[in-house]
């Protein structure tokens, strides 16, 4: 059952829609909170803060966040098969230790490229990393591409000329992946082989009206439903990616919603991070739990999130 819920009505082509709110379950006040994952090992959630070099573990139960220093900017962070995590950091995709709090950059395929940074990803059913950059000063729309880590080392580019590389899903077939280039205002879908890898068939799945806010992260449900994080749009959306027809969307009490995921003993309770950059002044008057992570349970479950291979 959903926290609360009450109607909202969206301006043409969107319907009324039935609407949850979230709820705050940790004012973290990061600047940048991003990335939610769930750990099935530890039954945990991971998520870090952009901007602060930070990662967090925070464990439902006792309601206890862990912060670690990862000493420069970290876009996404996925768990590792062979133990420990994998993380997207601004120089390269890396290896991290929570227990001894190493980190070790295992590829660089931008080291000549210091003015661009990783940003979000995840892993695919075959267990290769995808994730994308941007450029730091957010200027270049062109500037960042999204790459395929594979469990051997190899490091591929897959779609050039990226803006915002950020939300990224499979479907349970695994015949498509979605992909979200935030400026785009688009969530795109691509014919996907888990055999190989490989991509094709680009094509809009899901087009966004200003007024939404921005597509930022993005989870997908067992029903193959994609549940979207609308930055300046206050809130979460779920879609159907086949019709693109808006179906819900969870209320979150912060304009600039970074990303979801699925999590919890039966994968429906969807944790929610948010962002305070560029707010001040009044702004955060009314949004004092920017930053926040948000919490809300739903009907549907998620899917368990895959693990690096490596």
């Amino acid at each position: 059952m959903l926290d609360r819920w009450h109607v909202t009505l969206f301006a043409s082509p969107w319907q009324t829609i039935l609407m949850a709110e979230a709820t705050l379950i940790l004012d973290a006040k990061a600047t940048l909170g991003e990335g939610p994952i769930w750990d099935t090992r530890e039954n945990v959630l991971w998520w870090i803060d952009i901007n602060e070099h930070r990662l967090h573990r925070f464990d439902p139960a006792t309601k206890h966040n862990t912060t670690y220093d990862i000493g420069q900017r970290v876009g996404t962070v996925v768990p590792r098969a062979s133990g420990g995590l994998m993380l997207a950091v601004q120089n390269g995709f890396a290896a991290y230790d929570p227990a001894t709090e190493t980190l070790e950059i295992v590829a660089g395929p931008e080291a000549h490229l210091p003015q661009n940074r990783f940003n979000d990803g995840k892993c695919d059913p075959a267990g290769r990393f995808w994730a994308g950059t941007l450029e730091l000063v957010e200027q270049d729309m062109t500037a960042g591409t999204l790459y395929c880590l594979y469990p051997d080392g190899r490091v591929e580019p897959r779609v050039p000329h990226v803006g915002i590389s950020n939300g990224i899903v499979w479907t349970s077939d695994k015949r498509t992946m979605y992909f979200i280039d935030s400026p785009t205002r688009r969530v795109d879908a691509f014919d996907y082989d888990n055999d190989t890898g490989a991509i094709s068939n680009r094509r809009t799945a899901i087009a966004l009206p200003a007024g939404m806010g921005f597509p930022d992260g993005m989870t997908i449900d067992s029903e193959d439903k994609l549940w979207v994080a609308l930055w300046a749009g206050w809130g979460v959306a779920r879609f159907d990616p086949i019709t693109g027809e808006l179906l819900e969307k969870i209320d979150v009490r912060a304009s600039q919603v970074t990303a979801c995921a699925f999590g919890g003993p039966q994968l429906k309770d969807l944790y929610i991070t948010t962002a305070r950059r560029d707010l001040e002044g009044e702004a955060l008057v009314d949004q004092p739990h920017a930053g926040g992570l948000f919490h809300v349970h739903v009907d549907v479950a998620g899917v368990p999130s895959a693990a690096f291979a490596g």
